[in-house]
């Protein structure tokens, strides 16, 4: 088996990009023919490459940013998250109006009902009641 390199890719958070990583893989070489013929051998080696562990790569070259592209795209989030809140604020409150409006509607509903109800409650009282003159 020949010596190889692993590379372990993850995602950059809030970007584009990708942070990349080499990691060595051991090589393993076997010979069938051992000595008792019952089990072979096995002799781990490390890789022949001169590459360094932790290796960086990049995915693309335009997945680096310049700390002002990154102040630019941090204001344009920023200002994309203040204008939906603004939608979501604006929705919001024209809900709650819709409710208040709902709420007085049913309000003045009640107080006809209820003014209805102590008319007939009165009108009962001066039916039931012994008149006394």
């Amino acid at each position: 088996m020949l010596a190889s390199w692993n590379t372990l890719c993850w995602p950059v958070r809030g970007g584009t990009g990708q942070f990349c990583m080499q990691k060595p893989i051991m090589a393993v070489t076997g010979d069938e023919t051992a000595a008792t013929g019952d089990m072979p051998t096995y002799q781990i080696r490390a890789p022949t490459t001169a590459l360094p562990q932790g290796v960086v790569m990049a995915a693309s070259p335009g997945s680096l940013h310049s700390p002002q592209q990154l102040a630019e795209e941090a204001t344009r989030k920023r200002e994309l998250r203040l204008m939906k809140n603004r939608e979501a604020a604006k929705e919001c409150r024209r809900r709650k109006k819709e409710y208040v409006k709902c709420l007085e509607s049913r309000v003045a509903v009640l107080e006809v009902q209820n003014k209805k109800l102590i008319e007939e409650l009165e009108t009962l009282k001066d039916i039931c009641s012994p008149k006394t003159d």
